[in-house]
């Protein structure tokens, strides 16, 4: 439903622009280069420019304008040559002398075609045609008056046939009586080359032909007379009746007004002109393409659819291209390609925005459970998530609930009030562990295991890992503080919750673990396996924080470390001593401490009762121990 509906609207979108006056020039453009892409040779026997150029100015050596006894010498000279027909594209609106008029009309005939001009003159009452005509005299001896005024493009270039039934090429071509169909409206030109395409002489050889010109060059031809003051004038310095056509985008050269003629009337007789295709083909075009863009990324956007996507504008161009020559019909392929193209690039950039909304989803689940940093950085490297590890030193905390069977076997028949229940338990022990920059691994029920110096390097891993967990005794302490307070409110029971913690130090192999399909990030080693012993071992001992070996020497001088005893765990044939931290204790009470266990070692029971009820007393925490373990 989205892509239908991107496409209906990059169709509407693609259709309404492709109609603006602003658009057209686009593909008017377009067709200047595809018109001229491959060089379309001049017809057989085309017309011969004769040139009023500066080297006819320098020999003939007069004012402009020049005489017309000149212009009737011109003609004669031509004719003697053979020419089939002379078109001057000068106009002779006004009278001279009455000399000059007569020596010209003297050498007018039916194989004569003079000039006229047509201009649109606004007011704010109405828009007027006005037409400026040769002299009847002129016309009376059998000479053919046509239109040379010529329609430029809103860019100032001649693409487009005239239209006049008495255009001055159409005059030429009855003049040599050669069929010419009018062209249907908006019929392009087909050009032919830049400046000087054309065969062009002198003005002041044509008047000499014999002396100054080879043999025949103007035998059966049809002669065109008309100023071209620069040989190649540029469109940035203009030139006088030269134009910009569709090989200027070649050249950067203007074309003289008699060479454009010329190409007119070649397009003319031999039906070269190119047609402009139909707003209801063009649209047909559009909706193609749009179809075809939207089949291109219906399984996604990527790479495969943005070759594909070039692909197809390329055979589009290329299709534009053919049609153009060799069926002589003008399809542009710009609005197709952008409309194409905005089928991809705005279905990509919807993808795109999924994917990021997609990724902020997935970083905010994983965030739940796994430290932020080790979320950016499989957001930002997503080949990470692959199978294997690698051996680091990790800190490994196990946290149980004390009892917990008990508590579900209370709440069985109210399971929602015992999932109620463990969210509020297991909320704040996971914050504390992400706060203090550890990785959560799993859950367990109501157990927790999470690890430090994975994935990225904590130096202060151990020390990170018993802030943790004396936090988390804290935040046990003030969740039971809400329970103890809502079971007062609702006049009900309340039975405390207590957790137990174990935590090690050791290598371990951490990374993604499970099966092609599925894993996590997860660490395994004996390291892991002592952990979770201790969590279990810490009950004995009566001390909700139980710590291995090496981690109690990696944070006794951070934290008041008491060792407890020596153990071997199920599982190990080794045993190792286990410690605590009580927050508080002071030096003197860690110094009795130290006598207790030396004595507990050694076997003496009369001096641990002894010092059993002082260090009662200093260190309260640990009196279930100091009982347990003095006799009592």
């Amino acid at each position: 439903m989205r892509l239908l509906l991107l496409a209906v609207v990059v169709f509407l979108a693609a259709t309404a622009l492709a109609r603006l006056p602003a658009w057209s020039l686009i593909d008017y453009r377009a067709f200047d280069y595809l018109s001229t892409l491959w060089h379309t040779p001049l017809p057989d026997d085309g017309p011969v420019i004769v040139a009023i150029d500066e080297p006819s100015f320098a020999d003939i050596n007069l004012q402009w304008p020049w005489p017309r006894s000149l212009h009737a010498r011109l003609v004669n000279a031509l004719r003697d040559a053979g020419a089939r027909v002379i078109a001057l594209d000068v106009i002779f609106s006004e009278p001279t002398t009455a000399e000059e008029d007569q020596a010209l009309a003297a050498a007018l005939g039916p194989d004569v075609v003079l000039a006229g001009d047509e201009t649109l003159i606004s007011s704010a009452q109405a828009d007027q045609f006005v037409r400026t005509l040769p002299l009847a005299q002129f016309t009376d001896t059998g000479a053919r008056a046509g239109i040379a005024s010529i329609s430029l493009g809103g860019d100032g270039t001649i693409r487009t046939l005239p239209e006049l039934d008495d255009s001055f090429a159409a005059r030429i071509a009855e003049a040599a009586g050669l069929p010419a169909t009018l062209p249907a409206g908006g019929t392009l030109m087909q050009t032919f080359g830049g400046p000087r395409t054309y065969p062009t002489v002198s003005y002041y050889q044509a008047i000499d032909p014999t002396n100054l010109l080879p043999p025949d060059t103007f035998r059966t031809r049809v002669v065109i007379v008309g100023l071209s003051l620069q040989n190649a004038p540029s469109v940035a310095a203009g030139g006088a009746d030269a134009f910009a056509t569709s090989y200027t985008v070649r050249t950067g050269r203007l074309v003289a007004g008699a060479e454009i003629h010329a190409t007119i009337f070649d397009n003319l007789r031999t039906a070269n002109g190119v047609a402009e295709a139909t707003p209801l083909l063009k649209g047909a075009f559009v909706l193609l393409a749009v179809l075809l863009g939207v089949l291109l990324v219906w399984r996604g956007t990527g790479w495969p659819a943005a070759f594909g996507g070039a692909v197809y504008i390329l055979a589009m161009v290329a299709a534009s291209y053919v049609a153009l020559r060799f069926g002589r019909t003008f399809a542009s392929p710009i609005a197709p390609s952008v409309a194409f193209a905005a089928i991809g690039i705005a279905q990509a950039t919807l993808d795109y925005a999924a994917e990021r909304r997609g990724r902020r989803e997935i970083m905010r689940a994983f965030g739940q459970y796994l430290s932020p940093d080790l979320v950016t950085r499989l957001a930002e490297d997503p080949g990470q998530l692959k199978l294997g590890g690698e051996k680091r030193t990790l800190s490994v905390l196990f946290c149980d609930v004390r009892g917990f069977t008990t508590i579900a076997e209370g709440l069985k028949d109210d399971p929602e009030h015992l999932t109620q229940l463990i969210n509020r338990l297991l909320t704040p022990l996971s914050e504390v562990v992400l706060s203090h920059g550890g990785t959560i691994d799993k859950y367990i029920g109501d157990c927790i295991m999470a690890f430090w110096n994975a994935p990225l390097e904590d130096a202060e891993h151990a020390p990170h890992a018993v802030s943790a967990g004396l936090a988390m005794l804290a935040a046990i302490d003030a969740l039971n503080l809400e329970l103890e307070a809502e079971a007062k409110a609702a006049g009900a029971p309340f039975m405390p919750l207590r957790i137990g913690i174990g935590i090690n130090t050791g290598d371990c192999v951490v990374g993604n673990m499970g099966s092609t399909r599925r894993f996590d990030y997860s660490a395994l080693g004996d390291a892991v396996n002592l952990a979770s012993r201790l969590e279990g071992a810490s009950k004995q001992f009566g001390v909700p924080l139980l710590l291995g070996e090496a981690t109690a020497g990696l944070v006794a001088d951070r934290f008041p470390v008491l060792e407890l005893d020596r153990i071997t765990v199920k599982g190990r044939s080794a045993g190792t001593a286990v410690a605590t931290v009580v927050p508080g204790v002071s030096e003197s009470a860690l110094a009795l401490h130290r006598q207790f266990v030396a004595a507990f070692y050694a076997g003496n029971r009369e001096e641990c009762r002894q010092l059993a009820e002082a260090l009662t007393a200093e260190i309260p925490a640990l009196k279930d121990y100091y009982r347990q373990n003095a006799g009592h």
